[in-house]
């Protein structure tokens, strides 16, 4: 309670051009219990998101045979994190789909590649049902690898992923 207050007393010191005191105070008062909410909610999906791995065609963002399931398996992880958020309070949040490559190629290559296959998912989540303004996309390249260095088939394998978390 004395943060709250004491958050209040700064908002009422700042310009109204600035924030109000009610969102600098849910700013300081709430960023405990998102930031929870949020661990929990990127930990699911990241298992989901690993567990449900689509393959791509070689250097392309065209999906292989057999994504149907998984695509559906991932929608249905974001109903739940979207069930979880509300229920903790929490609206103003995106789903984001990162991309990421082996180190073949060049990075520029590499980051241009992610950007489309993760657009790629994006695309089969919204088919789902999944809101497309809930979703975003980037593209990281190589810049964020499982394993370090993939010099074999199976290293780069793992490198080459997506990944699903939300961000508040």
């Amino acid at each position: 309670m004395k943060t709250l207050v004491a958050a209040l007393a700064v908002a009422v010191a700042l310009p109204a051009s600035a924030q109000s005191a009610w969102d600098i105070g849910k700013k300081v008062v709430g960023k405990g219990a998102t930031s929870a909410v949020e661990k929990q909610v990127n930990k699911k999906l990241l298992a989901e998101s690993r567990k449900n791995q689509c393959s791509f065609k070689t250097d392309s963002d065209q999906l292989e045979k057999g994504c149907d399931a998984k695509a559906r398996r991932l929608a249905n992880a974001l109903v739940d994190a979207k069930k979880k958020l509300a229920a903790s309070g929490v609206k103003n949040f995106k789903f984001e789909v990162s991309g990421h490559t082996d180190t073949s190629g060049s990075a520029a290559h590499n980051k241009e590649l992610s950007l489309k296959r993760a657009e790629a998912i994006k695309r089969e989540l919204e088919k789902k049902g999944v809101a497309a303004d809930e979703i975003v996309a980037v593209g990281a390249g190589a810049e964020r690898p499982l394993v370090k260095p993939d010099d074999t088939p199976a290293k780069k394998a793992k490198n080459r992923r997506y990944e699903i978390r939300v961000r508040l």
